[in-house]
Parts: structure tokens; C-alpha cells; sequence
């Protein structure tokens, strides 16, 4: 697809992690040679979004750029955005990921004229998402009661939905057609979870300060899986999503209970060590973090090293 066919502003709403970063992905791929810029919208400052919109890309090409958590940075800005979106940069791209987005707002009918508002909200029919997905991503037919138990056993995180079916996708016999089928025994028979379990633990000895335990677990999970570096960077992307959400409700004054339940922490024996290792890192370490993180993403798909050493590198990183 042309470059052309990016539009100047998009506004990503919603509550999913997953959704969010694959509308994202779909909207850097439409300009394959952009220069990808990522700002935290609690820090970030409107001037130095606006010249980096403004502004020419490094070798040429188009930028995007990315603001997280553009909430606040819409809340504190809201004017002068509105006058960027009524005349934007016809060489840049914006993207706003936003938890919300009420379209009565004079923000929202700016971005609805000039790009567009994707919404990156969980489905109400997980299973039919669970159906679509199966085929369409890794695969496979999900059985319609497989994907009803799936559905009941993870609730409406569809990461943590894609990862279990990326699993049971390994290891799918063929059904009706000879296409790989996951079925519901396979479901209640898998170790569900096992994917997130890993990747909690690996995360909780970086945060312990122990790197060398959190390489040597990625090494077994990449030896285990080969997948395993292509999922890694979603993971870690909700999982760090999680620690922000995390510390932003515990300032709010939730019990960590309140949050952990809120945000899917399971088991619940990752609940505590999930929350010692949110406060172990803050805010300002989990923001480094996503923005390093999505430096990785874009040098493994553009081929600058091999994907589970950037993902090594990155462990090692968060450690410092």
C-alpha cells in the first residue's frame, strides 16, 4: 500500500493492549520506510511532538509519530492539538493511544475529519474472535466449544487469548478438511497460562536484579519454543502496559488486590510478585522500557540482528 494512503492523524482507543499494537503495526506497515518516534504522553511536551511532525525524517521518508498514553497529553494540551489536527503535516503521521475518547469532544471530530478513530476494544463475542483469530493468525479452526472455554478461562485479554492459541496451535491435530483443529479437550488439557507464567518470571528476576536468571530463562523459553521471539515484544509490551496501569492505580489508592484482579494477574501466586516488581521498577524505569522496547521491535523486523538477541539485549538493559 502507497504511503499515500497513510492519513495524517489517528487516534487508537480502548482498553487492549493487543488491539492497539496491532492497528499500530498495521498503520506503520502502510509506510514501510518511515522513521518510527515514540513520546510518553505524561512527559512528553507539545513542542517537541510538533517538530518532530514538522520536521523531516532522518533518511528521508515519512515519519510516525507514536504517543503513549496520549490521554494526558490531550488533557494538557487539548487547544493547540486542535488547531495541528484542523492543518497537519502532510509528511508526518500522529498517532494518539488513548484509554478513551468521547466523540462529543471537539478533538475527536477534528481527528474523525482529517484520519481516523480505531477502536481497540475487546469484543463483546471473545469466542468468535477466538474462531477468527485461530485461522487467520496461526492457522488453525477452533473448534466453537474450545473457543468458548478458552474465552472463559482468560477473559477478555486477547494477548494473553492470542498466546494460548499460538500454543495449542503447536500441537493441533487435523480434523474435518485435514486442517489442525484445537478442540476442547486439548484446551482443558493444555497448560494454560504457561507461556505467561514464564514470562512473569523471567520479568520478576529482572526487576529482582537478577539478569543472568532472566537471559537464562528466555534461552530455555526460545530453546522450548521457537515462536517464542516473534511473541516476545507483544508480551512484553503488555506486560509493561500492565506495571503502568498497575502503579497509575495504585496511586489512584487501589488495593493491590483491586488491581491485580482488574488487570488478569494469573495465578494468583503472580499476584504479589507482580506487584513488588511494578513498584521495584516505577514509572520513569516502565517508560524507558516500552520506548526501548519498540526501538527493538523495529530493528528485528527490519532485520538489524537476530530478534531473541535483541530481546536478550533488552533483558539485559532493564537491569542497569
Amino acid at each position: 500500500m502507497p504511503a499515500a494512503a497513510v492519513k495524517p492523524v489517528y487516534a487508537l482507543v480502548g482498553s487492549d493492549a493487543f488491539l492497539q499494537l496491532q492497528k499500530l503495526s498495521a498503520i506503520v506497515q502502510m509506510a514501510p520506510d518511515a522513521q518510527r518516534i515514540d513520546a510518553d504522553g505524561e512527559r512528553a511536551e507539545l513542542a517537541e511532538v510538533l517538530d518532530e511532525l514538522r520536521s523531516f525524517a532522518m533518511f528521508g521518508g515519512r515519519k510516525v509519530v507514536v504517543v503513549q498514553n496520549a490521554d494526558a497529553f490531550v488533557t494538557r494540551f487539548r487547544e493547540p492539538l486542535e488547531e495541528y489536527v484542523a492543518h497537519p503535516s502532510t509528511e508526518a503521521t500522529l498517532v494518539l493511544r488513548m484509554n478513551s475518547l468521547p466523540g462529543t469532544q471537539r478533538i475527536a471530530k477534528a481527528i474523525a475529519k482529517v484520519g481516523e478513530i480505531q477502536d481497540c476494544n475487546p469484543p463483546r463475542d471473545l469466542a468468535r474472535w477466538v474462531m477468527d483469530r485461530g485461522p487467520a493468525a496461526h492457522g488453525v479452526t477452533v473448534a466453537p466449544e474450545a473457543a468458548r472455554l478458552l474465552a472463559e478461562m482468560i477473559g477478555d485479554d486477547l494477548g494473553r487469548l492470542d498466546n494460548e492459541l499460538a500454543k495449542l496451535a503447536l500441537s493441533a491435530e487435523p480434523g474435518t478438511g485435514g486442517r489442525p483443529t484445537v478442540r476442547p479437550q486439548d484446551v482443558a488439557a493444555g497448560v494454560a497460562f504457561q507461556r505467561e507464567q514464564e514470562m512473569a518470571e523471567m520479568t520478576n528476576a529482572v526487576a529482582a536484579g537478577r539478569p543472568a536468571d532472566a537471559v537464562r530463562k528466555w534461552r530455555q523459553m526460545v530453546a522450548a519454543d521457537s515462536s517464542a521471539e516473534f511473541r516476545a515484544v507483544t508480551w512484553l509490551t503488555i506486560w509493561l502496559t500492565n506495571v503502568r496501569k498497575a502503579l497509575a492505580m495504585r496511586r489512584s489508592g487501589m488495593q493491590p488486590a483491586a488491581i491485580t484482579a482488574a488487570l488478569r494477574i494469573w495465578p494468583r501466586e503472580l499476584a504479589g510478585p507482580f506487584m513488588q516488581t511494578a513498584a521495584a521498577m516505577g514509572e520513569a524505569k516502565a517508560n524507558r522500557a516500552i520506548d526501548l522496547l519498540a526501538e527493538v521491535d523495529r530493528q528485528s523486523k527490519s532485520g538489524v540482528g537476530n530478534a531473541a538477541d535483541n530481546v536478550e539485549r533488552f533483558l539485559l538493559s532493564l537491569a542497569e
